[in-house]
């Protein structure tokens, strides 16, 4: 999985890109805040991100603030990474739309346990939005018939949206994933053809 890493510190910024390299990720770095929240406006923006919270330019806090600020179906899972131990602070953090914090210096083994979890909610959410996805074009293709239709009392014409007056199967078969099928009811068989119908009968 694709992973931003913005840290403004070489050696802090090194350390986290071997450890997700050899945990089988592809780190993409970044050296500031700015340089951060121009990577996550890319198409093809990582969807994890390890923010640290103090850096030039912009900071992770005003980061967060933007990228939530984005409305998508895919938002990027960001973890937080800080020196700050305050809770008001962590808090202040997750109330920005941080999804998980990670305390600096940070453990190897907590980050990849930490990671691994984002990795698992945005494949949850990537199946999850492409189910929606699918939701929304089978809805986009039924048609339904509902309101009130006009009709003519006399020769049974419907009169659509335009104004134009359409045979009943026609009407129906635009508005409605029916088929029809013809054939004569016994009645109209009588009339139309009462010669069949008393053979029929018969």
């Amino acid at each position: 999985m694709r992973i931003l890493i913005a840290e403004d510190d070489f050696t802090s910024r090194g350390m986290l890109a071997e450890v997700l390299k050899k945990a089988g990720h592809e780190p993409v770095e970044t050296a500031n805040g700015l340089e951060a929240w121009e990577a996550l406006q890319q198409p093809d923006a990582p969807r994890l991100v390890i923010l640290d919270w103090m850096m030039p330019e912009m900071d992770g806090l005003e980061v967060l603030r933007r990228v939530r600020a984005v409305e998508t179906d895919r938002p990027p899972y960001i973890l937080m990474l800080t020196s700050r131990t305050d809770k008001a602070e962590v808090i202040a953090g997750l109330d920005a739309g941080a999804n998980d914090y990670l305390a600096k210096p940070f453990d190897v083994g907590e980050l990849r346990a930490r990671v691994e979890v984002g990795r698992r909610m945005v494949e949850t959410q990537d199946a999850l939005a492409g189910k929606i996805g699918e939701l929304q074009r089978a809805l986009t293709e039924i048609k339904t018939l509902r309101g009130i239709v006009p009709i003519c009392a006399s020769c049974k014409k419907i009169r659509d949206d335009a104004g134009f007056w359409q045979q009943v199967e026609v009407y129906v078969r635009d508005h409605s994933e029916a088929e029809f099928s013809h054939g004569i009811c016994p009645e109209c068989m009588k009339k139309l053809y009462p010669e069949l119908a008393g053979e029929m009968e018969t």
